[in-house]
């Protein structure tokens, strides 16, 4: 049966589980994050349907299974499963997507590796993909398509179904042109986006960049720019936009810009903090702690991530401020992306170094100045974390959204903690209550863990207030509710009262 909704995403949308000799597809443990996010959307058409790949020793194989039915708490729904081979995936993924695109997204042109790049390979898993949702889509059907290493499947899909409606959202930062512009595919990826109906960013400012790039590479029109919702706008931010523009035609064809902050699911978190057993184990970790204070940083192995540069600011927070040894502890987190990958080896490894350095130098028998934890941590025994800690230290060198700011202010009912938050994060234009930082200046994010460490307990509730009013009124739902407005107005040729 043909689906009125198509999602397109390289991951699965479940986890596969070896019982007795037999796969079995199982719900994601936690219904947070992106996946269950979007399959909650299934729940809004008659039939749904989900396109993936999947590892495979032989794609001719014909015992693989290429569509699989599912049926969980989400509803019924189909998934287009592409075997792709460990080269291919290598290719595509760790390599081009990894390699070449990831740090041009995020503006270090100096991490840029072009000499790897197969493109016909890239071309083809897309165009697989393309082929896929092409299947699955009932006539006029929504396909939205997901993150930059699915840049060409709208071009694509396009050609095969030039009936179809196609979203496309961007999960990363999009830099302007004089950085994105590094890339010698450029065109093909952006005529490609401009094959939508609708392009998505989580902020104004990844918005305009896209519409700078496009108005840099084609024959654009773009009409006037209209203002920025006044709730992301925090005066010195970094990543402020006042203006943009909403739609922009090409060839005949509006394409509708939106941006849009992916949230959290600030109920459930919440319902998770007032778990007894939550509230058991955040006891325990304050109780070990005793009367020190509890720094929690939490994100990835990514050179984006800043996460040696934050240990350094730690470091000379303990060297100029003797008075803190002993007071304080740092936990932190840093999951590693793939250790398949040289150069995230390379951070991890030089995270584990300055640690190590740290605890030398300035810890004792009774105090270890940083807890490293490089395994990624069950997201319930997170949220005990969340409501433990005094201060989140979320310092980014740049980042898409960042949902653990968010999720850290969702666990604390309690109405305290403090968040220092780079203002390089697409978050900080909505959390203009946090402590923002600059994770490019020492004395900016010295200062800041400073603050944090000091600030008043009225000046912090009020702080936590407002951001948990800010990411209660811009949660998922109303995420959710924004996507299908723009798929709802999407499609169809420009008329006149498009025209700029």
């Amino acid at each position: 049966m043909p689906s009125d909704l198509v999602i397109v995403y390289h991951r699965q949308p479940y986890e596969e589980v070896e019982v007795d000799g037999k796969i079995e597809f199982r719900e994601n443990k936690s219904p947070n994050g992106i996946v269950p996010t979007l399959k909650g959307f299934f729940g809004r058409v008659p039939k749904g349907a989900w396109v993936a790949w999947k590892l495979a020793e032989d794609p001719s194989n014909p015992d693989f299974k290429r569509v699989v039915e599912i049926e969980d708490s989400y509803g019924k729904y189909s998934v287009s499963r592409l075997p792709l081979t460990e080269q291919q995936v290598k290719s595509f993924y760790h390599v081009t997507s990894k390699e070449a695109f990831w740090p041009i997204l995020h503006s270090f042109k100096e991490k840029y590796n072009y000499d790897p790049v197969d493109w016909p390979t890239f071309r083809e898993v897309n165009w697989a993909f393309a082929e896929a949702a092409a299947a699955e889509a009932s006539k006029g059907a929504v396909v939205w398509v997901h993150d930059y290493n699915l840049w060409l499947v709208p071009g694509y899909l396009r050609q095969l179904r030039p009936d179809v409606r196609i979203s496309f959202f961007h999960h990363t930062p999009f830099p302007a042109a004089d950085m994105f512009n590094v890339l010698p595919w450029r065109k093909e990826i952006v005529e490609s986006l401009l094959s939508c109906d609708v392009v998505g960013f989580h902020i104004p400012r990844y918005a305009a960049n896209f519409v700078g790039v496009a108005d840099s590479l084609f024959e654009i029109e773009v009409p006037r720019r209209e203002p920025v919702n006044p709730d992301f706008i925090v005066e010195g931010t970094a990543l402020s936009e006042r203006r943009v523009a909403r739609s922009i035609s090409y060839k005949g064809r509006k394409v509708e810009i939106t941006a849009s902050p992916v949230g959290v699911d600030v109920d459930y978190i919440e319902s998770l903090a007032q778990k007894p057993e939550t509230k058991d184990a955040a006891q325990q970790i304050r109780d070990e702690l005793g009367d020190r204070k509890m720094i929690l940083s939490v994100g990835r192995t990514d050179y984006t991530k800043g996460g040696a540069d934050q240990l350094m600011s730690f470091e000379r927070l303990l060297e100029e401020n003797e008075h803190l040894h002993g007071k304080m502890r740092l936990m932190h987190v840093s999951v590693s992306a793939n250790r398949n990958m040289t150069v995230y080896e390379e951070i991890q490894n030089e995270i584990e170094q300055v640690a190590g350095r740290i605890n030398g130098r300035f810890g004792t028998f009774e105090w270890t100045p940083i807890t490293l934890v490089s395994r990624a941590i069950p997201f319930d025994e997170l949220v005990s974390y969340y409501c433990a800690a005094d201060v989140a230290w979320i310092t980014p060198l740049a980042d898409g959204m960042n949902l653990v700011a968010k999720e850290f202010a969702a666990c604390r009912i309690d109405g305290d903690g403090v968040l220092v938050l780079s203002e390089f994060a697409g978050a900080a234009i909505e959390m203009g209550s946090a402590i923002l930082a600059n994770p490019f200046s020492y004395r900016s994010m010295d200062r800041a863990i400073l603050q944090a460490l000091d600030m008043p307990e009225d000046e912090r509730r009020g702080r936590m207030e407002r951001m948990r009013e800010t990411i209660k009124r811009y949660d998922i739902r109303a995420w959710a509710e924004d996507q299908m407005a723009g798929f709802a107005g999407a499609g169809g040729p420009l008329d006149d009262s498009d025209a700029a």
